[in-house]
């Protein structure tokens, strides 16, 4: 269903450190999933990642029945939106920010999935 929350980014500096953290918080275990990305087994819906540059704050995942339609409509409605990314057997996916500048992703799950 559109709009609802279906992944979310942890940035951490030390992604070790993080997942220590989580886990004695919430009792969250993770799996590697590529590199130094690393999943939340039994927890919310998503991921411990290096931070970067543009990614300091926690990201939050909108599901889209159909990004480039939603992409579309984000623009006529002030918003910015980088490519859209293809992530093979997953779905597609793009990082966006409201007209206020709020930033936000939206993930378009595939067919297949």
């Amino acid at each position: 269903m559109s709009g609802e929350i279906n992944w979310v980014e942890l940035p951490a500096a030390d992604t070790t450190k993080a997942r220590a953290f989580y886990g004695s918080l919430f009792g969250w275990t993770t799996s590697e999933f590529g590199g130094d990305y690393h999943t939340i087994d039994n927890g919310p819906a998503g991921a411990i990642a290096p931070r970067e540059d543009s990614f300091t704050h926690p990201r939050v995942y909108f599901t889209t029945d159909d990004v480039d339609a939603s992409v579309k409509r984000l623009h006529e409605l002030g918003g910015t939106a980088e490519d859209i990314q293809a992530v093979p057997g997953v779905g597609r996916l793009v990082h966006c920010r409201d007209d206020q500048g709020t930033p936000f992703s939206l993930f378009q799950p595939d067919q297949q999935s």
